[in-house]
């Protein structure tokens, strides 16, 4: 598996101040669909680092929100002000991506600017190229308009590094392209977790998304990344079901209906299963909604239930597994943890994270959610922002964008002192 980490160019490669930066985020966020406004700030404040060090250069923001058909497909009028909130400095926003009016504002700034252009997916060039051809790349309006106005690239959004489109990989041939600070620290700090001999090291993997879980426990246990893998919410159904287990008519409809290779993930599960004996380690006892009863694994689940937590043997057995734990990486609620009743498992096993000394990542958007709900964000070592990011690069998947950053410093080569 590539590493990449020492592999691109930082934002200590080259003196920027005085220099015209195009600094490319992700600052995609959940919009309220009755007034339009930002209901969160967590993508934002991702990047102060990487802004705050480019306070001397001339910042042309580059970014997306959402795609085409989608009710939060908008214009970034609304996240210029939002950063501008959070930054405590000016963000001018201009209804454009390369047009005229956006060119002569870029030449046209002083040390200390920052601007932000308008929605990149709003053109079609940015998701309709073959990012392959990257000659075709290389021809667009939004390369060719844009590549001339700016002396570096900077690269900071995280959770878009398995995409491959125009404004994250179109520029790596033609000017320096640079890391910034967010992803060089998510990069370091999974490698991190990934290359760490410290262990025993355990994945805890829940949630209703099986479909990456499942290909994340394949390439952890493949690779030998983590000793135990924990799961929990549909992914443990899936597991369970794959066993031998009667999870009830309701959850076996729930993974059907989800999921369109469903027969292939469970198939998956079972391979898993019987070729690393041990290693999956799954719920024992569980609480049914609506019935809000207890059952073990030995009863027979109602096919009109379905499963909405673990149960507290559970909570025990997956407690003292994490206590012992040196190295942790979780994505995923353990149940519906959104009611009350069916939140303790969630809660009981996030506060076990929080209070381990492991060195604990943490992704996924509902994962971040209960963390921060639960005031337990400022005792996690690190949460990712990326969240298909996040699983793709642990699971092996190609990684376009870092893979541009690192062609990139082949390309343009750096002196022994480290600055260009």
């Amino acid at each position: 598996m590539p590493r990449y980490a020492g592999n691109f160019f930082t934002l200590d490669s080259f003196d920027l101040r005085g220099r015209h930066v195009y600094l490319r985020l992700d600052v995609n966020s959940p919009i309220n669909p009755i007034d339009g406004n930002i209901m969160s700030s967590a993508r934002f404040e991702s990047h102060l680092d990487t802004l705050r060090d480019l306070s001397e250069s001339m910042v042309v923001l580059v970014a997306h929100q959402s795609r085409p058909g989608k009710n939060d497909f908008t214009s970034l009028n609304r996240h210029a002000e939002k950063l501008e909130r959070i930054l405590g400095r000016p963000v001018e926003f201009i209804d454009s991506l390369f047009g005229k009016e956006a060119r002569n504002r870029i030449r046209k700034m002083k040390p200390g600017d920052i601007i932000m252009l308008e929605n990149t997916r709003f053109y079609s060039e940015e998701v309709d190229i073959d990012a392959g051809d990257i000659d075709a790349v290389e021809s667009t309006h939004i390369v060719k308009n844009l590549v001339d106005l700016f002396d570096y690239f900077v690269i900071d959004a995280f959770p878009a590094i398995h995409r491959a489109q125009t404004s994250l990989v179109g520029f790596r041939r033609l000017k320096p392209n640079l890391a910034g600070r967010l992803i060089e620290r998510e990069v370091s700090m999974i490698d991190r977790f990934r290359d760490s001999r410290d262990g025993p090291k355990i994945a805890i993997l829940a949630g209703a998304k099986i479909d990456d879980s499942i290909q994340v426990s394949s390439n952890f246990l493949r690779d030998g990344t983590v000793d135990s893998i924990l799961v929990g919410g549909v992914v443990a159904n899936a597991f369970l079901w794959a066993s031998g287990f009667d999870i009830g008519r309701k959850n076996r409809e729930f993974i059907e209906k989800n999921n369109k290779d469903h027969k292939k993930l469970i198939e998956t599960c079972t391979k898993l299963l019987k070729e690393y004996p041990g290693k999956v380690i799954m719920p024992q006892d569980f609480v049914l909604n609506p019935m809000g009863r207890l059952f073990s694994i030995n009863d027979h689940i109602p096919d009109d239930q379905l499963i909405a937590d673990i149960g507290l043997e559970s909570i025990a057995r997956f407690s003292s597994i994490i206590s012992g734990a040196r190295g942790i990486f979780l994505n995923g609620p353990m149940g519906m943890y959104e009611i009350e009743e069916y939140s303790v498992g969630t809660r009981e096993i996030l506060e076990a994270v929080a209070n381990s000394d492991a060195l604990t990542i943490a992704g996924g958007g509902h994962t971040l959610s209960a963390l921060e709900k639960l005031n337990l964000m400022g005792r996690i070592t690190h949460a990712s922002t990326g969240g298909g990011a996040l699983i793709s690069y642990l699971s092996g998947d190609p990684m376009p964008v870092l893979e541009s950053l690192v062609e990139s410093r082949k390309i343009f080569g750096v002196k022994d002192d480290g600055k260009q």
